[in-house]
């Protein structure tokens, strides 16, 4: 096979200022990079759409920011095609932070050697991060007891969604929260949530405070905002909340706000609130993914994935993600 010649990339063409579409974005073709002592060529082939993306570009998080005229932020899992490393070969999957491009010459040091598995979809979603954001969110950060109640919000979202079944392992309550009927009758349906609420049927409290009449002991906060707001305030003594994102402030919302009322919510009922990154738990990477392996295989826990095809509906994958499109993990897949 020819050596590739062609790498295309998808910059941002301008940081938005409002709501993201597809002008901010532009694809380009270049050549294909040369990797130096230490780093890898790999070829990419699934791009990650997660909410972050779009925070990236409001500023810098646990990263940099993306910056306008440069090839947008991924992670992804990617081929090693050469590697001037010691520990990696051509034919080798990695996870890392590659960007929406064909091809990427990275570090090795900042790439994650992956197990060679089908679907090879799996290690992005259950098996990469967001399966290893939700156990460590929940059980971690959130202190999950056994037969709890919890709530979780974007639950039917990549991590929202394997949080609720986890808790319904764990043999918990489980509430979740999503936008849409449709949404909320499969998280029952198919994965076991013991009840749904949407809110885009009207205002939340009334309707949490109903589903959970004793109360919420961990809430899983993947949106700030109001919905934080009605669950901070139907918490419990000693409630716990880990919060792993806040989608409603990142798309251009009109007027973005925290939750009123949290110092004396936050002392009147002793609560925990624990913002994470998956990073945190690097040292207990293997446990999670036999538990969740297990659980797997048992049908226990439910894989649900939604796969774009092509480099060039990046963008577009990534705006109906923000605007709820997607259930459970949404990715690309380039090659």
């Amino acid at each position: 096979m020819a050596a590739p010649t062609v790498n295309r990339q998808i910059l941002l063409a301008e940081t938005p200022k409002g709501k993201l579409d597809q002008s901010h974005f532009r694809l380009i073709e270049g050549s294909v990079p040369v990797a130096g002592e230490g780093e890898l060529l790999v070829r990419t082939r699934l791009v990650s759409l997660d909410a972050a993306n779009r925070a990236w570009m409001q500023g810098a998080t646990y990263r940099s920011a993306v910056e306008a005229d440069s090839v947008m932020a991924g992670g992804a899992i990617a081929e090693v095609v050469e590697s001037k490393a010691p520990g990696f070969a051509p034919g080798d999957l990695i996870f890392a932070d590659t960007g929406w491009q064909d091809y990427a010459a990275i570090p090795a040091r900042s790439a994650t050697k992956m197990p060679k598995l089908d679907p090879m979809s799996h290690l992005l979603s259950v098996y990469g991060i967001a399966g290893l954001t939700a156990y460590f969110g929940l059980l971690r950060a959130g202190r999950l007891k056994d037969g709890e109640t919890v709530a979780v919000s974007a639950a039917a979202g990549s991590v929202g969604s394997i949080v609720g079944q986890i808790a319904r392992i764990k043999g918990c309550h489980v509430i979740g929260i999503a936008g849409g009927k449709e949404k909320c009758d499969w998280l029952v349906r198919e994965l076991g949530f013991n009840q749904a609420i949407d809110y885009k049927a009207g205002p939340i409290f009334k309707t949490l405070k109903a589903a959970a009449p004793h109360g919420i002991d961990v809430y899983f906060d993947n949106v700030g905002g109001d919905i934080f707001e009605a669950c901070l305030f139907n918490m419990n003594l000693h409630g716990r909340i880990a919060c792993c994102g806040a989608v409603s402030q990142y798309d251009g919302a009109p007027s973005p706000h925290g939750p009123r009322g949290v110092p004396g919510m936050i002392v009147v009922k002793r609560l925990s609130l624990q913002g994470f990154i998956v990073n945190d738990y690097d040292d207990e990477r293997e446990k999670a993914l036999t538990d969740l392996e297990s659980w797997v295989a048992s049908g226990q826990l439910k894989v649900q994935e939604d796969i774009l095809d092509g480099l060039e509906n990046t963008p577009k994958a990534l705006i109906g993600l923000l605007a709820g499109e997607n259930r459970g993990k949404r990715m690309v897949r380039v090659a």
